[in-house]
């Protein structure tokens, strides 16, 4: 299969509640980010992240391996930091090879949750 995708990606918008109707795994609040790498090679992933009123935090590292696909939790990412709570974010996503990245949010803090998802902006470097 030929590869499929950009090597840049940006999610503007980006925010994890530190609340949740449960502590259960599949209910907690959490922003996600799916990668597809349909290539022959391993994609090196890094994301970093942009915040209204501090400096970027970055790069957060993770692999998807090729012909694969990786759904990444922001909740876990912890290094070079966590993730902040109840923090407005924004996220560009590079990659060493073409992928594609598909934007998750599950806001539990409701017993009525809220779950959006969305194709990132593929970035075009001018």
């Amino acid at each position: 299969m030929q590869s499929i995708g950009r090597t840049m990606w940006a999610i503007p918008e980006g925010y994890i509640p530190s609340d949740s109707v449960s502590d259960a795994h599949d209910l907690v609040s959490h922003e996600a980010a799916c990668f597809l790498n349909t290539g022959d090679r391993d994609a090196d992933v890094r994301i970093t992240l942009f915040f209204e009123n501090r400096a970027p935090v970055g790069p957060y590292r993770v692999k998807v391996p090729a012909k694969r696909t990786l759904h990444l939790r922001f909740n876990d990412l912890t290094d070079p930091e966590p993730v902040p709570r109840d923090t407005s974010y924004a996220s560009i996503i590079e990659a060493s090879e073409p992928v594609i990245v598909q934007h998750t949010r599950l806001d539990s803090r409701q017993p009525g949750m809220a779950l959006l998802s969305t194709i990132a902006y593929p970035a075009v470097p001018q």
